[in-house]
């Protein structure tokens, strides 16, 4: 476990989905979200959860990010989940029903529309697997 994580406290999620850490959960769905222990998220990033949102221990999220679990643009819903360990880069987007493995890497302003294997990098637009990592 990474140093950054020593002192990790819980965040408290204001009735309105606000934190003090400048990110957002849907205000309607809070209970929806899981979130492990140890989690890092980036200011500006946006939670909708109706679908359910499962964030495992250890997971990075970069600033200004958007997790997904219903899309009204085309109808779309599922459950969105971050596997233990991944690291999601600033500015990327991840659709309904993903479902992002343990220890995997998102490079910075991915689209994720579609599962990502657990120990791999992935990015673009759409987020396509280029590398498989050595599990730790």
């Amino acid at each position: 476990m990474s140093d950054r994580f020593e002192h990790w406290e819980a965040p408290e999620i204001r009735a309105d989905g606000s934190t003090m850490y400048g990110w957002q959960v849907h205000p309607k769905h809070i209970d929806k979200l899981k979130l492990g222990v140890r989690t890092d998220i980036g200011y500006g990033t946006y939670i909708q959860p109706q679908y359910g949102v499962e964030i495992h221990d250890e997971v990075q999220i970069g600033s200004h990010c958007a997790i997904y679990s219903v899309s009204t643009i085309d109808g779309t819903h599922g459950r969105v989940v971050i596997g233990k360990g991944a690291k999601i880069g600033t500015h990327c987007s991840i659709m309904p029903s993903v479902t992002i493995g343990e220890g995997a890497l998102i490079g910075a302003h991915s689209y994720v529309k579609s599962d990502i294997p657990a120990f791999t990098v992935a990015f673009g637009v759409p987020a396509k697997v280029v590398k498989k990592l050595e599990q730790k």
